[in-house]
């Protein structure tokens, strides 16, 4: 059976407000696009409070749909943007997308199924 994950989605999650610097490298590095999520962090470093009262961190939650083959340059890219390779600063990582319908753009519409 052919190996239909030809897409990959990369997931960055960083502070609030960080997610322009992100967009913008992966965009020069050739996505198209990218989702953002608002999201609240709840790990062990993230417990703050002020008067004594809990304080949860706002999160951005990046999403780009890229074809397989350009992971690596955005990846790197957004890496570089964001500092993430620094503690503190974020994460990243990547999911194998099996399939994806609906992608209109260039005058069609894609599909990683093979019909």
């Amino acid at each position: 059976m052919p190996n239909h994950n030809t897409y990959q989605l990369i997931v960055a999650i960083v502070s609030q407000g960080r997610c322009p610097a992100l967009v913008t490298a992966a965009k020069e590095a050739g996505a198209e696009g990218a989702t953002i999520i608002r999201g609240r962090g709840t790990g062990i470093h993230e417990s703050a409070h002020f008067l004594g009262v809990p304080i949860e961190p706002e999160k951005d939650v990046l999403l780009v749909l890229i074809p397989r083959e350009e992971t690596d340059t955005i990846l790197d890219a957004m890496v570089s943007a964001g500092r993430l390779d620094e503690p503190g600063k974020g994460i990243a990582f990547v999911l194998d997308v099996p399939r994806v319908e609906g992608i209109a753009h260039r005058g069609g519409v894609l599909s990683s199924v093979e019909k």
